[in-house]
């Protein structure tokens, strides 16, 4: 049989009023957002100013049916209860939506950092490529190197003749 809770000892832990009023704020937040989103179009703005014309033309046309008379205190007392609970719908919104936005820009930030690391060594990459085929020879300084040989050559066979004519030719002061 379980035992029954002693009246002089303290419970577990503090008990709230709040303790059964528990709601997901997931899913009251996308209700405040649906709410706000609704306040915020014209189709809400049409519908509460059709809603006035029609309260107001029966309250002072309509003798019998004068629920709330000429000061309109009733329609004050709903447009008052309307805005105490739009405020809080609206700010919890906007606050649904900063957090969204704090999410987004760290993302931001985290993809930024990392397209920024790409960036430096791609750089360093292509600068390590540039020392590399800075130091292979290309087909311009190849041509450019055979035909100084080239022409080195040449050089040498016309002193190679040069020399050859002035040895084998009659020395003409002797």
């Amino acid at each position: 049989m379980a035992e029954k809770p002693r009246l002089d000892t303290p419970s577990g832990g503090p008990r709230r009023f709040t303790g059964f009023l528990r709601l997901n704020p997931d899913s009251v937040g996308a209700f405040a957002e649906g709410i706000a989103r609704f306040l915020g179009t014209g189709r809400f703005l049409a519908v509460q100013t059709i809603i006035v014309i029609v309260w107001i033309g029966l309250n002072v046309v309509a003798v019998n049916l004068r629920w709330d008379p000429y000061p309109f205190i009733l329609l004050n007392l709903a447009f008052s209860t309307q805005a105490a609970y739009a405020a809080p719908l609206i700010l919890l919104a906007q606050n649904r939506q900063a957090d969204r936005d704090r999410v987004q820009a760290e993302e931001d930030r985290s993809r930024a950092a990392s397209t920024r690391a790409d960036t430096e060594y791609l750089a360093r990459e292509l600068a390590s490529l540039r020392v590399a085929v800075g130091e292979l020879a290309t087909r311009d300084f190849i041509r450019s190197e055979f035909n100084r040989l080239a022409d080195e050559g040449e050089d040498r066979e016309r002193k190679k003749k040069d020399k050859k004519r002035r040895d084998t030719s009659p020395d003409p002061v002797t």
